[in-house]
């Protein structure tokens, strides 16, 4: 099978936990494998929040509403990708520079369901660099301060977020203490969000496999 396949496994796993009010969706290649089940079950929900202008379009591309969060209130559900998880569920996500919303809507969902396949789990996260959102007049300042930390920052060059800032790709990191290490990094002037979801693991992991879906929960 294929990683598409995999991923698409995860996406269908994951149509399971949709029942019914606003759901908060997330950004990726898996998440996509998302909305386009999603839109076969539209008339079951009322709309979803979307993390970013990417998914945003894809989402209203189907007929599916989109709110505003400030509109919404707390949320029952929200699937998203990761680009690493380990077996507490504590992530690294933002490959694709959504990590601020992304957080935003973990932190306003009762259920925080990730869709991955197999590879995407590890013994220890930092193999994928994480990313970090920096206001643009931060990026040196916070890069000798991840450097500190032990990191190798590497700003993403000709990428601007959704919200208008910029992306510091930390590598040679072997988080160990992901919640310590997410606490360290939010607290750097300048640093909008880490791609680190520790604080506010995932509650689900789906993994698609060869053998079939893999669920975790800690």
């Amino acid at each position: 099978m294929s990683q598409d396949q995999l991923k698409r496994k995860a996406a269908e796993a994951a149509i399971r936990y949709v029942d019914g009010g606003i759901i908060g969706v997330g950004t990726g290649s898996t998440v996509n494998h998302f909305i386009d089940l999603l839109a076969d079950i539209k008339g079951r929900i009322e709309g979803t929040v979307s993390s970013s202008e990417a998914s945003t379009k894809r989402l209203k591309s189907y007929g599916i509403a989109v709110f505003d969060l400030n509109a919404t209130g707390e949320l029952d559900l929200y699937v998203d990708g990761a680009d690493e998880s380990n077996s507490q569920l504590h992530l690294i996500k933002g490959g694709g520079g959504a990590l601020t919303r992304e957080k935003i809507i973990a932190g306003a969902s009762r259920k925080f369901v990730c869709i991955a396949d197999g590879s995407k789990l590890v013994d220890i996260l930092g193999e994928f660099p994480l990313p970090v959102e920096v206001i643009p007049m931060a990026r040196s300042h916070v890069a000798r301060q991840l450097v500190k930390m032990g990191g190798t920052p590497v700003w993403r060059e000709n990428f601007v977020t959704d919200n208008g800032n910029v992306i510091l790709d930390v590598h040679n990191l072997r988080i160990m203490e992901p919640a310590k290490m997410e606490q360290a990094i939010n607290n750097l002037a300048g640093v909008v969000t880490t791609g680190l979801f520790a604080l506010r693991p995932a509650d689900v992991l789906l993994l698609g496999t060869e053998s079939g879906i893999k669920t975790i929960e800690p």
